[in-house]
This record gives structure tokens, C-alpha cells and sequence, in this order.
């Protein structure tokens, strides 16, 4: 029996070794992104000064969560590992190809659409395929802890990689920032070569509207999981009218990108605290409670965003934001992935992904336009009161049981 014991142990720690490493790759593309997330509206707003002009290119860029139910096919009938290393092989490449532009200053508009909305393609298929690899490498019962420690990693990004992307914008440019992100996916894939080839016999061929339909049935039957994913709709909705303008809203106010990046990564650390307050929390109180609590929070920090200048007073908005948002995910992604069999998690976690952000890029697009005829701080305001409304449909009695 003993022996036994320490061969699940040893199983378990071989196992638990390549979940590091898939979060490891999916922690460095993130820092990356957070830089890029610094440099690309600045790019914007320093060739056409239009709010409007961002909130078409981040529009273009969530444009693809309309593939997510192929995504999601894909995810579960492709080796997820292949799947992966195509997304940061191609985004290493296309980020790379703009910073070149950028620094060449041959970076135009059209470019940045076609960039954008590129890149988004391969997002939306590696944050499918990473969320479906992710309970095949860790047992159940471990996943709250390594959801929490992906998030808590992510939240790290957040806090460092914003101020370090403002540091660099400052003393040389924009571009330098793109290339960093892209040399950040050559890493992430990297990473992924270290994970050896699950020995998991992927599905081929059938009927690919029989497979979405399986999973969106699964979702819709699961009332933890619809009803999660029905507050996520209308939540997403409005914090996306909220981060298309955020950067944008404090440019305006006369910050500098190097305070812009120190503005970010101060609501990096309150990100870090709520992470890492999860698995304090989480015994304590029913998915209900933290769902319905956070999402009012953090709603409320993105409402009082709206009506302050003052650098720390909005850092501090925004790290309430980030805090609460940091608390919410690991807590419906481990939802999903307990609830879901393991041959249906790719098609699970696209249709909710579909369901929740199929209307990020008209809320993007709308803030563009709302900001150009009312302000970026009534729109914040807006955004803001939609996602108050939306987090009391987590009162639902089927998420008093998960």
C-alpha cells in the first residue's frame, strides 16, 4: 500500500511538473500582452488621435469569439499541444512583423486592422485549447489551487508588465514595446515543446455542427454553468465599455505612458491580493456569495473611475476592479471544468466563451462612438452600471451548490 502511495505521489508530481509549465508558457505570452496592451493605443491614438480609431481595432481584435465553437471542436479533436504551439508560433511572428513596421515607421492603419484582428483569431484558439489542457495534466480536486496560482501568475503580469512597458515607451518607442511581446510568444512556445505529447486519442472527422451542438446542449443543461455564463454576458458587455476607454481616458487626462504603466500595475497588485485571497475565501462562502459579491464591487470601482482625475484615486479604482475580477474567474473556470467531462472541455468552455463574449466587439466599437459624442467618463459610467445590474442574476439557487 505504501509503495502505492508514493507512486501516486511521484505520478502526481511528474503530472503537476508539466501544469507549471503549461502555466509558465501562458504567464510569459500574458506579460507580453500587458506591455502590448500599453503600446497599441498609444500607436493608435499617436497616428489618428481618435478614440474612435480604438475602439475599432479593439473591436477587430475580440471580432473572433465568434469562431469560438469551432475553436472549441478544434480544441477537442486536434492534439491541443500542436494547437498551442500554431498559436504562439503565429502570434510571434505577426507581433514581431508590427514592431518591425512600427520602428521602420511604415505602421499604418490598415496594418493594425489586419494585425489586430489576426492575432485575435489566434488568442481565442489558445485560451481554448489552454483551458481544456489544463485538467488533463492536475486531478480535480487540485484545481482550484492551480486555477488560483494561473490567475495569481497573471495578476504578477499585471502588476510588472504594464509599469516595465511604460518604462520602455518612455525612453525609446512604442515599436520596441510590440517586439517584446513578440519575443514573449517565442518563449511561451518554448515552453510548450518542453510538454511532451499526451497520449490521448483525438477524435477525427464527423459532423462539426453535431460536436458544437454537443457541447452548447451540455452548457444550457448545466445550470451552474448557463447561469454563470448569462451574468458573464452582460458584465462583459459593460467592462468592455470600460477597458476600450480606460487608456484612452487617462491619456486624455495628461497622464504619461510611463504613468500610465505605473497606473496598470498598481491594479497588478490588487489583482495579486485577489488571487490570492481565493482559497482564504472560497471555504468560507458558497460560488453565490463570492460571484454576486465581487461582481458588485467591482462594478462600483469602475463606476467611481468615472468621476476622478487624480492618479492614485483612480490606480486605486482600478485595483478594486482588478482585485474583484481576479476572484471571479479561477471561480467560474473551475465551475466549468468540474462539471464538464474531459472529451467535451474544449466545446464546454468555447460555447461559454462564445455566449459571454459575443458582443465584446460591439461594446468595443460602441464605446468608440460613445466616447467621441458624450466622453470617455460617462461611458466608463455606463459600462459601469451594466455590470452592477448583471452580477445579481449570481444570486441564482443553482450556484448555492457548486
Amino acid at each position: 500500500m505504501e509503495v502505492e502511495q508514493r507512486q501516486d505521489i511521484k505520478t502526481d508530481w511528474k503530472k503537476n511538473k508539466l501544469a507549471f509549465r503549461l502555466l509558465g508558457s501562458n504567464f510569459v505570452s500574458f506579460f507580453g500582452d500587458q506591455i502590448y496592451m500599453v503600446a497599441l493605443p498609444l500607436i493608435v491614438l499617436g497616428l489618428t488621435g481618435s478614440p474612435l480609431q480604438m475602439g475599432i481595432v479593439a473591436a477587430l481584435e475580440r471580432t473572433p469569439v465568434m469562431l469560438q465553437p469551432f475553436a472549441g471542436v478544434m480544441a477537442d479533436r486536434m492534439s491541443r499541444r500542436r494547437l498551442l504551439l500554431i498559436c504562439d508560433g503565429g502570434r510571434f511572428l505577426l507581433m514581431g512583423s508590427m514592431g518591425v513596421l512600427a520602428l521602420s515607421s511604415l505602421l499604418e492603419m490598415y496594418m493594425i486592422y489586419i494585425g489586430a484582428l489576426s492575432v485575435g483569431v489566434l488568442t481565442q484558439l489558445y485560451q481554448t485549447a489552454q483551458f481544456a489542457t489544463l485538467p488533463r495534466l492536475v486531478h480535480k480536486e487540485h484545481l482550484d489551487l492551480f486555477n488560483s496560482i494561473n490567475t495569481g501568475m497573471l495578476q504578477l503580469s499585471l502588476m510588472l508588465a504594464p509599469g516595465l512597458g511604460g518604462m520602455i515607451i518612455s525612453l525609446w518607442a512604442p515599436g520596441i514595446a510590440l517586439m517584446i511581446n513578440s519575443v514573449s510568444f517565442l518563449v511561451g512556445f518554448l515552453f510548450m515543446l518542453s510538454i511532451p505529447q499526451s497520449g490521448r486519442k483525438n477524435k477525427v472527422g464527423g459532423n462539426v455542427w453535431r460536436e458544437v451542438l454537443e457541447g452548447a446542449r451540455f452548457v444550457f443543461n448545466e445550470k451552474p454553468i448557463f447561469f454563470t455564463n448569462v451574468a458573464m454576458f452582460f458584465s462583459i458587455f459593460g467592462t468592455t465599455l470600460f477597458l476600450t476607454m480606460m487608456i484612452v481616458h487617462v491619456k486624455l487626462l495628461s497622464f504619461t505612458a510611463l504613468e500610465i504603466g505605473w497606473f496598470l500595475s498598481i491594479g497588478g497588485v490588487g489583482a495579486i491580493l485577489g488571487a490570492t485571497s481565493l482559497n482564504v475565501i472560497k471555504p468560507l462562502v458558497t460560488a453565490r456569495t463570492l460571484l454576486f459579491s465581487a461582481g458588485v464591487v467591482g462594478a462600483i470601482s469602475i463606476m467611481m473611475f468615472s468621476f476622478f482625475e487624480s492618479f492614485w484615486m483612480l490606480a486605486l479604482m482600478n485595483a478594486i476592479g482588478t482585485a474583484m475580477a481576479a476572484l471571479k474567474s479561477p471561480a467560474i473556470v473551475t465551475i466549468r471544468q468540474r462539471l464538464t467531462p474531459d472529451y467535451l472541455l474544449g466545446r464546454v468552455q468555447a460555447t461559454s466563451r462564445w455566449m459571454t463574449w459575443i458582443l465584446m466587439p460591439v461594446a468595443a466599437l460602441v464605446s468608440g462612438i460613445l466616447a467621441e459624442s458624450i466622453g470617455t467618463g460617462t461611458t466608463i459610467l455606463i459600462g459601469g452600471s451594466i455590470a452592477c445590474l448583471a452580477s445579481f442574476i449570481y444570486l441564482h439557487p443553482s450556484l448555492s451548490k457548486v
